[in-house]
């Protein structure tokens, strides 16, 4: 029997799935505000890293991969304060739709490809970077919720 494992299936379905989880952590924050509280020694809001997650994804898999217009503002991504929450969950759904657009009639020979971009100062291939791309997504998906729970409990 042949195996049909698609790679980058795989990746689209992850990549989905856990920004539908951003979309759920930042619509069940008890308040819009809350979104923007940090706790001591917390250096980002959930709204931050919301948005931080939005613009990393949409140049590194959504403009680099997918080809879609898009100029990154990290700056803009850490700085930006009191965004309402219907922008912040605008800004997960055109991600999420772009991601998504971006793995369509990607083959699993690019897996093995040099990324364009050599963002650890080393080449590396687009497997090693989409699987660095999802690992860091769960870590701030994690940071949100533990902030969620942490401030709606007040």
């Amino acid at each position: 029997m042949k195996n049909n494992f698609k790679m980058t299936a795989y990746f689209k379905e992850l990549f989905d799935r856990d920004l539908d989880r951003l979309e759920n952590e930042i619509k069940t924050f008890n308040q819009e505000s809350n979104l923007w509280i940090y706790p001591p020694g917390i250096l980002n809001s959930a709204g931050n890293l919301a948005v931080h997650l939005c613009g990393n994804l949409r140049h590194f898999v959504c403009h680099e991969m997918g080809g879609f217009e898009y100029v990154r503002d990290r700056e803009r991504e850490f700085s930006v304060k009191d965004l309402p929450r219907t922008t912040i969950l605008d800004e997960i759904q055109v991600c999420r739709n772009q991601v998504k657009m971006s793995f369509e009639g990607m083959e699993d020979r690019i897996l093995e490809e040099n990324y364009p971009i050599q963002h650890f100062g080393k080449p590396m291939t687009y497997g090693f970077f989409l699987t660095h791309l999802y690992g860091h997504l769960n870590y701030h998906l994690g940071q949100i919720n533990y902030l969620r729970r942490m401030i709606d409990s007040k």
